[in-house]
């Protein structure tokens, strides 16, 4: 059912890819039971549901954020120690428009490349490793690198970074696009992350920093990372970064998330995120878009930044009404457009090579 192979990762990322595996089997389960389960479809359904009590779980999440309860109801049977709950759990999302009937599970090969790494000829099991290297993808790539200090870097598509280890300072400055990285335990060398104007830093964890035009956005997966300013220097000198932050910096904790501001003007509130956002927001590590309900323009934004296909929209407003639910394979545009086609009512029309025009059917 999923195309997300297992392979043998760190226990804390192999959790995150066993969750995304899981959201992913949730969704398509949803988008099939919209168009009504065949009966050996529903006996699969119920075997995957009593494989993990998460299944099910992660189930009637995907089923509440697509206002979906209704369809579970019908197959109550399927699970009836949790039947006298699904009335319950149904309750309306404020602020998300999901139009659920145009949620689509999209299911096809993987559209990015794998940069060759560079090697490095220094002794991972030095207390001591210098080093200086640039790592970058293009458009639609997304690269893992493992660096001396056995941290593992991973580069969203076109993604730009420097990477600096000396005696007493691991930096990594983000010039473009987004990264995760699991970083090594090491308490004599904390490891910082420069981005927009922001120091991002910690000795041992798991974060995600995504720099866009106006903020940072940064997502901590595990542990817990401080941010402190840059004070108008472009690049702090490692005598600064080898220090570590004051515990009075700005602490982002395991779940949450923040937007920073490189302005310094806009209060900086950190958030609680659930573990299925979590899993939305890095589905981008297994080549994966997961929409919510986002607005159709706002969702194009979104996977443009795999493509270098540019969408426009035409002048109807019933287009600006259409909100986008499902999973998407990123850089597969003919596939996104068959799905749009088929679930959305929504023509294209090519303008160019790298240029297409959507237009509502009616």
């Amino acid at each position: 059912m999923s195309n997300i192979h297992q392979i043998h990762l760190q226990s804390k990322r192999q959790q995150s890819v066993l969750e995304a595996q899981r959201l992913e089997q949730a969704c398509e389960w949803i988008a099939r039971i919209d168009r009504e389960l065949q009966t050996e479809e529903q006996q699969a359904l119920q075997q995957w549901l009593a494989a993990s009590a998460l299944n099910q779980q992660t189930l009637f999440e995907v089923a509440k954020l697509w206002d979906k309860m209704d369809a579970l109801s019908r197959l109550s049977d399927l699970f009836p120690a949790v039947e006298p709950k699904i009335s319950q759990q149904r309750r309306p999302l404020s602020g998300l428009a999901v139009a659920a009937s145009a949620a689509a599970v999209l299911l096809l090969g993987a559209f990015f490349y794998r940069g060759d790494l560079s090697q490095l000829n220094t002794d991972p099991s030095s207390a001591v490793v210098a080093m200086e290297a640039t790592y970058q993808t293009r458009v639609g790539e997304n690269n893992t690198i493992e660096l001396p200090d056995h941290s593992k870097l991973v580069l969203n598509t076109n993604s730009f970074v420097v990477v600096r280890y000396s005696a007493g300072a691991r930096v990594i400055e983000l010039q473009r696009g987004e990264i995760n990285i699991d970083v090594a335990h090491d308490t004599s060398r904390p490891l910082s992350v420069i981005a927009g104007g922001k120091i991002i830093q910690a000795v041992g964890t798991a974060f995600n920093v995504d720099l866009r035009q106006d903020h940072v956005e940064l997502i901590v997966t595990d542990g817990k990372v401080l941010v402190g300013s840059n004070a108008g220097v472009d690049m702090p000198t490692p005598q600064a970064l080898a220090k570590r932050l004051p515990q009075t910096a700005l602490a982002i904790s395991k779940g949450e998330r923040v937007d920073l501001d490189p302005r310094g003007k806009a209060r900086e509130q950190v958030q609680k995120i659930d573990a299925v956002e979590l899993a939305a927001s890095l589905s981008w590590r297994s080549g994966n878009l997961i929409f919510r309900g986002e607005n159709l323009q706002d969702a194009l934004a979104e996977i443009s930044r795999y493509t270098d296909i540019q969408f426009e929209l035409a002048d109807d407003a019933k287009l600006k009404t259409i909100h986008v639910a499902g999973m998407f394979k990123t850089g597969d545009v003919n596939g996104l457009l068959e799905v749009f086609r088929s679930n959305f009512n929504i023509s294209h029309e090519r303008l160019s090579r790298d240029k297409i025009l959507l237009k509502y059917a009616g």
